[in-house]
């Protein structure tokens, strides 16, 4: 990968789960414990199937160890597929993970099971309350009352966004209304980032529209109309994460759903890392996988800052493996994205 070295950005490139029992995997998140990093995705023979279930490594003084299973979609003795776990490590408490239990994501609900040994262990899963997602894709973020906002959103009447809101870790919670209408952009799978002390912006993907943004001035209490960024999407998921310097990273797939050789993942190739200090002016920064002729693609990346200042990236590396990534964002140099099109040269791009 290009940037690798003293001088480039990228730290550290590597597959967390090389040997997996299981031919497919998905969806990964991360979270920072004391102990250090934890992923979390979905493992089994194919996205939708029974076997599908929750897997989790820990990262130990460098070394990542050997993923585990930690949940499953048994229900009554019947099995359901899992989906979209979200890591969180709320200030004080335990170590959460949100997932989704069902058929399909029209019918899943959602599951929320907890850790109080950074991921060695982790309690009996529950079921959240009807009506309760939990964060559908990305992580929460916690504010300075201590609720987690988690953005979420739903398939089963459209694709509308919304975001839910726990003060107690998720034993109780109130469930905002949808942002969008679906008539005019269909989104889903929003990721929230910090402008300041109380306004916010969550920005996702959508089915069409490229990459969506609306805004909060409250906190998150009620949020703006939705627009589009200007920045291309091929219907796949994205996140982002505001660092410690006040910049906004975004990591996605700068392409449309036009080009690519499967049907199912046209354009989830290049996957980029794009930067902002606004969050509405955007600029290349990195990419980490161009691969434009395998059918699987490189998506659904999940993006963290952890407290040495070193941002961590997991992907779905061709639906076969999890990808590490560790970038110094101090090191990203950048140029600006004009009219959606990806600048040819860029000190960081390959």
């Amino acid at each position: 990968m290009a940037g690798q070295g003293a001088s480039g950005p990228v730290i550290r490139s590597e597959f967390i789960n090389p040997d997996a029992p299981y031919p497919s995997c998905h969806a990964s998140t991360l979270a920072e414990t004391d102990d250090g990093v934890v992923a979390a995705w979905f493992g089994g023979t194919h996205e939708r199937h029974p076997d599908v279930g929750i897997w989790v490594a820990r990262c130990v003084e460098g070394v990542w160890q050997a993923p585990v299973e930690v949940a499953n979609g048994v229900v009554e003795g019947e099995r359901e597929p899992t989906w979209n776990p979200v890591l969180f490590q709320p200030s004080s408490g335990p170590l959460l993970l949100f997932y989704k239990v069902g058929p399909t994501p029209q019918s899943w609900w959602g599951m929320l099971t907890t850790s109080a040994d950074g991921g060695r262990t982790w309690s009996t899963p529950r079921r959240l309350p009807d009506g309760v997602i939990g964060p559908v894709k990305n992580k929460p973020i916690e504010l300075a009352n201590g609720d987690l906002l988690c953005p979420s959103s739903t398939e089963d009447h459209g694709w509308r966004v919304h975001f839910e809101r726990t003060n107690d870790l998720g034993k109780t919670w109130r469930v905002g209304d949808p942002v969008n209408d679906p008539d005019a952009i269909r989104a889903i799978q929003p990721s929230l980032l910090r402008h300041g002390d109380r306004r916010l912006q969550a920005i996702g993907r959508t089915q069409k529209s490229g990459l969506f943004q609306v805004w909060s001035e409250d906190l998150g209490r009620t949020w703006g109309e939705m627009t589009t960024t200007g920045l291309p999407n091929p219907n796949s998921g994205t996140d982002a994460v505001t660092l410690a310097d006040g910049r906004q990273l975004l990591v996605y797939n700068h392409s449309t759903r036009d080009h690519g050789p499967h049907p199912k993942t046209k354009g989830r190739s290049p996957l980029n890392v794009s930067v902002s200090d606004d969050g509405v002016a955007w600029e290349a920064a990195l990419v980490l996988e161009n691969d434009y002729e395998h059918p699987a693609g490189y998506a659904y990346p999940a993006v963290i800052q952890t407290s040495d200042g070193l941002v961590h990236i997991t992907y779905t590396w061709r639906r076969e493996q999890i990808k590490h990534v560790v970038i110094d964002p101090d090191r990203l140099t950048t140029r600006p994205i004009v009219d959606a099109q990806w600048p040819s040269e860029t000190g960081n791009v390959e």
